[in-house]
């Protein structure tokens, strides 16, 4: 799937371009994209990964400790723009890695980003969408499922369809955002303190981002949950990534907002997206990035 996370934010659980569902930052509100909006949604979630990239590597560290050996074979499902993938391949260096995605644009950024990084010897991407029937895949000893779960209605088809091609003793990890991701200070300078909490509680009120526990559906998988943990944000240094993500992420959820705010949040909003306005959010220089992640580790008997 295709997050922001992923994620790589994501709107009510609806099949968006990525894997299964996905992704979402898995990956920044998710949904259904149509041909004209799936480049900007590409462009959201690879700004999310690059960012992302530092938290996402912790999150890899935390599944390597629960691998019995250095892995072979190694599935990314709902890969997105491939920040799970690169991440992936860079952590296991003599692993072949397998990137599944329904969407052309977001396998050709997979590819892009193998190519530059030198790994494209090492990636793989298959197009399928894995809401429906699975394509043939390799068996595999780790498959990544980043943003992908809460999309879907129903996950235990999927699961079924991870845990056939695990091998035995195999792990599957599943990735979700731990919140929306923020940028704005608490004292905006402008308006109420606590905007984008504000923004953030209204969006969860919506089904943004929104996932249970998912160790007892794991669990009916026939998948042993041997972790679950919880990797706060590594913030990487403020710059133009920053900003220009901040921007993207502003300038999609605004319209969600809509009747959910009040009128002088809304305002608010709209003057930072206001390229005009010195206190437009291409102007800050107060910006931090912030999006945890957690992680279920399980295996397969």
């Amino acid at each position: 799937m295709t997050t922001p996370a992923h994620a790589d934010a994501h709107e009510p659980p609806a099949h968006s371009s990525r894997g299964p569902a996905h992704h979402g930052p898995g990956h920044p509100g998710s949904g259904h994209h149509g041909p004209g909006d799936e480049a900007a949604h590409a462009e959201l979630l690879a700004l999310d990964a690059a960012l992302s990239a530092p938290t996402v590597e912790r999150v890899v560290d935390e599944v390597a400790r629960h691998l019995a050996a250095e892995p072979a074979a190694v599935l990314d499902l709902g890969c997105g723009p491939g920040g799970g993938t690169l991440a992936l391949a860079r952590r296991f260096p003599s692993a072949s890695v397998t990137a599944v995605d329904r969407s052309p644009v977001m396998l050709e950024r997979v590819r892009t980003a193998a190519r530059a990084a030198g790994l494209g010897g090492r990636v793989r991407t298959v197009p399928a969408d894995l809401s429906g029937a699975w394509p043939a895949l390799d068996r595999a000893d780790l498959v990544w499922a980043a943003s992908v779960l809460h999309e879907l209605a129903d996950p235990q088809p999927f699961l079924g369809g991870a845990r056939a091609v695990l091998r035995p003793g195999g792990l599957l990890a599943v990735v979700e955002l731990d919140g929306l991701p923020g940028f704005l200070p608490a004292d905006p300078g402008a308006g109420r303190s606590g905007l984008e909490d504000r923004c953030h509680a209204a969006l969860a009120a919506a089904g943004w981002s929104a996932h249970p526990d998912w160790r007892p559906v794991l669990e009916r998988a026939g998948l042993e949950v041997l972790a679950v943990r919880t990797v706060d944000t590594v913030a990487p240094p403020v710059g133009a990534g920053t900003t220009r993500y901040a921007r993207a992420w502003f300038a999609r959820m605004r319209p969600a907002l809509e009747g959910r705010l009040a009128a002088a949040d809304l305002a608010v909003l709209d003057a930072l997206l206001d390229p005009e306005d010195p206190a437009a959010l291409r102007h800050r220089r107060d910006l931090a990035f912030r999006s945890g992640r957690t992680v279920w580790i399980a295996r397969r008997p």
